[in-house]
C-alpha cells in the first residue's frame, strides 16, 4: 500500500462528502444547521448514527479486546438496549415537549443559569477532548501512511484533517451530517464485512467453517458470572452499558441533536429503536473479526503486539494481508473517525452558540446570528486542531489514556443533574451547582485508584459512571432548597 494509493482514496472519499455538503447546504440557516429544520428522515438518521457511535478508536480497539476480555463486551451491548429504551420512552418525550435545540437548556428551565452553563461546559470539555483524541489517532495513521513519505510535518496533517471536516459541515450542519454519516456508515460496515471475508479466505475457511471456528474459540466466551469483583462480571457490564447509553447518547448534545432533527417524536423514537437494535449485530461482527485476526496471527506464527489495539492495524497495513484489506482498513478507519468527529464539531458549535453565548436570545437579525455561528464553527475547528497538536506533543500513551478517561468522567455530573431534575421535585441553590459538578469526578478518581484496596479486591470498570452520577445527585441533595418545583 503506497502513500499515493491512500491519498487517492482520500481525495475520492472527501470529494463525495463535499458534493453532498454542496447539495444539502443550500439556503441553510441556523435552524437548518442546528436541527435540520426538524425534517430529517428517521431511517437516514438511524443508519448514520451507527457510524457516528463507532469512532476510529472503537474500530481499532474492539477487535483487539477479544484477546483480553473475549466477547464480554456483548454484555454491555445488551445493557445498551435498555438504555435506548429509556431514551425513547423518557428523554425524547421531554426534549420534544420542551422543543429543545440544545438539550442543556432544560437545566436552565429546571434549576437556573449556572446549572445550564455548568452542564453545557462539561459537555464541551468532554466532547472536545474525546473528539480531538479520536482525530489525533486518525491523523497519526495518515501521517504514517502518507505524509511522512512526502516530508510533510504533523501540524499540516492535523490542519488538513480538521479543514476537511469544516469544509463539508460549515454550511449545512445537521442537515448535511445525517447524509454524510449514512454514507460513512455504509463505507465502514462494507470495510468491516469485506475484511472478514478476505481474512476467512486467507485462512481457507468457508462461511460455515468460519462461523464454527469463531464459536469454538475460547476467545468467544460471552457470559461472565463467576467473579463479582472482576471488571467483566455480567451485572457490572450490563448496568454500565445501560447507563453509558443513557448518558453518552441521551444526555449528549452530539448524539441527541440528530434525534431532535426528526420530524416528530414518533419518528425520533423509531430512529432510536432501530439504531439501538443494530448495535448487537454490528458489534458481534467487530468481535468476530477480532477472533479471526488472532487465528490468522497464530496460523502465520506472528507475535501478538503488547498493545492489543495494534493487532488489527499491524495485520492490515504491514503486508500480512492483501492490499485490498489495507485499503479497506484505511477506508473503514476514516469513515468511523470522521462520522464521529463531524457531528461532534457541529454539536460543539451548537452548544457553545446556544448555551454559552445565548445566540437564540440575542435581539439581532438572522444574518448576524448566522455570522456568529459560523465564527464559532471556525473557532471550534481551530481549538480542536490545537488540542490534537497538544496530544502529539505529549506523545505519551499513558497520559493520553488518562485524558481520555477524564473526558469520560465528565459525563457523570450530567447524569446526576438530569436525574435530580427529572426524578425529584426539589430546586437547588443554583450558584453552588458548579462546585458539586467538579467535586464528583475528583471523588471518582480517588475511588478508582483505591477501590481494590478499600473494598476487598473490587475493581471498578465502566460502572464508574454510575458512581459519578450518584455523587453529583447526593451533592445536589445537600444544596437543595426547601421549596419544590413541579
Amino acid at each position: 500500500m503506497t502513500a499515493g494509493q491512500v491519498f487517492l482514496l482520500l481525495v475520492v472519499y472527501f470529494s463525495i462528502l463535499v458534493f453532498i455538503s454542496y447539495i444539502t447546504g443550500k439556503d441553510a440557516k441556523n435552524q437548518t444547521f442546528f436541527i435540520g429544520n426538524r425534517k430529517s428522515p428517521w431511517y437516514v438518521v438511524s443508519f448514520g448514527m451507527i457510524g457516528a457511535s463507532i469512532s476510529g478508536v472503537t474500530f481499532i480497539s474492539v477487535p483487539g479486546w477479544v484477546g483480553t476480555s473475549q466477547f464480554s463486551y456483548l454484555q454491555m451491548v445488551l445493557g445498551y438496549l435498555f438504555g435506548y429504551l429509556f431514551i425513547a420512552q423518557v428523554l425524547l418525550p421531554l426534549y420534544y415537549r420542551l422543543q429543545l435545540t440544545s438539550i442543556y437548556t432544560y437545566l436552565e428551565q429546571r434549576f437556573g443559569t449556572v446549572s445550564h452553563k455548568t452542564g453545557a461546559s462539561f459537555f464541551l470539555v468532554s466532547r472536545m477532548l474525546g473528539s480531538s483524541l479520536r482525530l489525533y489517532l486518525v491523523a497519526n495513521v495518515l501521517q504514517l501512511t502518507i505524509f511522512n513519505a512526502w516530508g510533510i510535518p504533523f501540524w499540516t496533517t492535523a490542519a488538513f484533517t480538521i479543514f476537511l471536516i469544516w469544509l463539508y459541515t460549515f454550511k449545512g450542519g445537521v442537515r448535511t451530517i445525517i447524509w454524510t454519516d449514512s454514507l460513512q456508515t455504509f463505507f465502514m460496515l462494507s470495510a468491516l464485512i469485506l475484511t472478514i471475508i478476505f481474512i476467512a479466505k486467507g485462512l481457507n475457511m468457508s462461511f460455515g467453517e468460519m462461523v464454527q471456528s469463531i464459536r469454538q474459540s475460547p476467545l468467544s466466551r460471552i457470559w461472565f458470572f463467576d467473579n463479582p469483583t472482576g471488571k467483566t462480571f455480567f451485572v457490572k457490564q450490563f448496568l454500565s452499558g445501560a447507563f453509558i447509553t443513557i448518558v453518552m447518547t441521551g444526555l449528549d448534545q452530539d448524539m441527541m441533536q440528530k434525534n431532535l432533527s426528526c420530524k416528530n417524536l414518533r419518528e425520533a423514537k423509531k430512529n432510536v429503536y432501530w439504531y439501538g437494535a443494530s448495535f448487537l449485530p454490528v458489534n458481534l461482527l467487530f468481535l468476530s473479526l477480532g477472533v479471526l485476526l488472532y487465528l490468522f496471527a497464530a496460523s502465520h506464527n506472528l507475535p501478538i503486539p503488547q498493545k492489543t489495539d495494534d493487532l488489527y492495524p499491524m495485520l492490515a497495513t504491514q503486508g500480512y494481508l492483501p492490499i485490498t484489506v489495507s485499503l479497506l482498513f484505511i477506508l473503514g478507519l476514516i469513515a468511523a473517525a470522521y462520522s464521529s468527529a463531524d457531528s461532534a464539531l457541529t454539536a460543539l458549535t451548537t452548544s457553545f452558540s446556544i448555551d454559552i453565548l445565548g445566540i437564540q436570545k440575542m435581539q439581532i437579525e438572522e444574518k448576524k446570528q448566522i455570522l456568529i455561528r459560523k465564527w464559532v464553527h471556525v473557532g471550534m475547528s481551530v481549538l480542536t486542531g490545537i488540542v490534537i497538536l497538544v496530544f502529539n506533543k505529549i506523545n505519551n500513551q499513558a497520559v493520553i489514556g488518562a485524558v481520555f478517561t477524564l473526558a469520560g468522567y465528565t459525563y457523570g455530573p450530567l447524569l446526576g443533574l438530569f436525574a435530580f431534575g427529572m426524578f425529584t421535585p426539589f430546586t437547588v441553590h443554583d450558584r453552588w451547582v458548579w462546585l458539586v459538578a467538579i467535586l464528583s469526578p475528583i471523588l471518582c478518581l480517588f475511588l478508582g485508584k483505591f477501590s481494590s484496596m478499600l473494598f476487598w479486591g473490587y475493581e471498578i470498570g465502566f460502572e464508574m459512571l454510575i458512581y459519578n452520577g450518584l455523587f453529583t445527585f447526593l451533592g445536589l441533595i445537600l444544596i437543595r432548597q426547601t421549596k419544590k418545583k413541579s
